[in-house]
């Protein structure tokens, strides 16, 4: 089969990415079809009309990129999907007293798999994104997922929820790159892209802002409460479990003796819990919901690498996969910001293994008071 009889689909955004990644395709020869996502934004706060991913601005340069390209341009209407997914995850997950991250959920359950849908009810052979990232195969067949070649534009951390059934139908062209390379092609290649900005998370808050939409969509977690020591002591009012994250300092509002840190959230208390930098640090942690890229857990605790936020580093870590799509993770060094709700991401080299959701470490501890409550972090 030839190049020319491989259909691939393009998700485009109108970014200096994805369109030399439907540029690249079509000079290899391949059949490219670019495809847009409109995805949902909330029109009535803060007067955005749209989501940051598909302004008709965007939508625009997307179409004139295809155009010039000579490749077909659809707009896929995807707004009641990422509703009900991505932003109710959003919502369901503060009110939980998690921090999300809602690009591992739309990696999930939009890009690769609802859209991955679509491309293939089209005859496609594959979708492509501008991701960086590279797919490889071990000796036996399966497929990896691999870092991108520029580490500093690397996206396997938010990628880790894909499995071997995409990967098989997934294609990354600007992920053999450097992001200047990328750059420099665009310019090669007569788009005048090079020098727009790189897409934001959160893309449906349109020009607002999170703590606002909250307010706007899930006001009980913008609700005051009592910021209390490990020990229980009421030092102050939050404006808001959702206002803050594991490991802040600043933004308190608090008059201490030492500098005090967020160690967790109460929801069921609506507490906020502070400590010293020395409550801060943990060395270790459990997750769930994970996924293995090679579709199965491995059958030993192994030695890896783990990202505990997408800009975190990876450090080292022995990793004891539990069943029921848990595991522990045991660093070698305590981490400061451990935070349930982000990703910890499982490495060895440039190869991705998978990731999880770093979960809190007790459920029923959101019912304790707060010294019971924290020491169940060093269970």
């Amino acid at each position: 089969m030839s190049l020319s009889d491989n259909r691939v689909v393009v998700a485009m955004s109108g970014g200096v990415d994805s369109s030399v990644a439907a540029a690249l395709l079509v000079r290899a020869g391949y059949d490219v079809v670019g495809m847009m996502m409109r995805l949902w934004s909330d029109e009535a706060l803060g007067g955005a009309e749209h989501n940051r991913c598909c302004t008709p601005d965007q939508m625009l340069i997307a179409r004139t990129v295809a155009d010039k390209l000579g490749i077909p341009f659809y707009v896929l209407d995807s707004k009641a999907v990422f509703r009900d997914t991505v932003v109710q995850y959003f919502i369901d997950q503060h009110r939980a007293g998690f921090t999300p991250n809602p690009c591992l959920e739309c990696n999930r359950h939009i890009r690769f798999d609802w859209l991955l849908r679509h491309a293939l009810a089209l005859d496609a052979d594959y979708l492509a994104t501008g991701h960086y990232a590279r797919i490889s195969e071990d000796s036996a067949g399966k497929r990896l997922l691999m870092k991108g070649l520029d580490p500093g534009k690397d996206q396997s951390y938010v990628l880790s929820v894909m499995g071997q059934e995409q990967l098989a139908k997934t294609l990354f062209p600007v992920g053999e790159y450097p992001k200047a390379e990328v750059r420099r092609i665009a310019i090669e290649l007569g788009l005048d892209l090079a020098n727009r900005k790189d897409s934001q998370d959160l893309c449906f808050l349109g020009k607002s802002d999170y703590r606002d939409f909250l307010t706007a969509h899930a006001s009980d977690v913008m609700s005051k409460g009592p910021i209390m020591t490990t020990a229980g002591a009421v030092l102050g009012e939050h404006r808001g479990l959702a206002n803050y994250t594991i490991g802040q300092r600043k933004g308190l509002g608090l008059s201490h003796h030492e500098p005090l840190y967020v160690l967790a959230m109460n929801p069921f208390k609506n507490a906020l819990v502070v400590g010293t930098r020395a409550e801060l640090g943990r060395d270790h942690l459990f997750t769930e919901r994970v996924n293995w890229v090679s579709g199965a857990p491995p059958a030993q605790p192994f030695r890896a690498e783990v990202k505990i936020r997408y800009r975190s580093r990876p450090q080292g870590a022995l990793v004891q996969p539990l069943g029921d799509g848990r595991a522990r993770v045991d660093f070698d060094e305590p981490q400061r910001d451990i935070t349930p709700g982000q990703a910890a991401v499982v490495y060895q080299g440039d190869v991705c293994l998978g990731g999880g959701l770093i979960a809190k470490f007790d459920e029923a501890a959101d019912h304790l008071e707060p010294e019971d409550q924290l020491a169940q972090f060093s269970a």
